[in-house]
């Protein structure tokens, strides 16, 4: 879901208020990786002790929580859109990880173009000045509402970009995700139950 506030500086009260938009990552979209990366990394440790695999389970347990802290963090991923411009931004704590944030200020977009993607889908991308290309998230919560204000503030046409996944897709993944974490208890209770 996006979230709007007000920016207005005490000096502009007479102003119009200047609103920021901030669009995160859809809750279905989090949900459903974070439980992949859980059904898939769970039972590593677990059968790593199982079969005395030569990495131990305390080292492999430690990656794996490394590994969901920098997904989690990934996944805080948040598009802020104002009068100024556009920015793709981390939460604070993780930010130092991820070079991929940027800011655009909207006198400084030149086009809107899409590229295919390897899997056939279509992303789009900012061309700025300088030439170099800012990737626009796709995946964002309110993405209409987001590619709505892109339209108003460059007016580029925008009536072509759409989301690059539907949410159905989420829900089939998520679907198969449950099963999977199923297969996992199984998994783990049958290696408990060997060992």
């Amino acid at each position: 879901m996006a979230e709007s506030s007000s920016l207005a500086a005490p000096s502009e009260a007479g102003n119009a208020d200047l609103t920021r938009h901030v669009f995160r990552i859809a809750p279905l979209i989090r949900l459903t990786l974070l439980l992949l990366y859980l059904s898939l990394m769970g039972p590593l440790p677990v059968l790593a002790q199982a079969t005395q695999a030569a990495v131990p389970p305390l080292g492999l347990t430690a990656g794996i929580l490394l590994g969901g802290i920098g997904l989690y963090g990934a996944l805080g991923q948040r598009v802020e859109v104002d009068s100024d411009g556009i920015q793709v931004t981390y939460p604070a704590w993780i930010r130092w990880l991820f070079r991929s944030s940027w800011q655009l200020a909207w006198a400084d977009v030149q086009a809107l173009k899409p590229r295919s993607t390897g899997q056939g889908g279509i992303v789009y991308y900012f061309v700025g000045v300088d030439q170099q290309a800012y990737l626009l998230p796709m995946r964002v919560a309110g993405f209409a509402r987001l590619v709505e204000l892109v339209q108003t503030h460059t007016g580029l046409d925008t009536q072509d970009v759409k989301p690059l996944a539907q949410p159905w897709m989420y829900f089939i993944l998520l679907g198969f995700t449950l099963l999977l974490l199923l297969v996992d208890v199984w998994t783990i209770t049958t290696a408990l139950t060997l060992a």
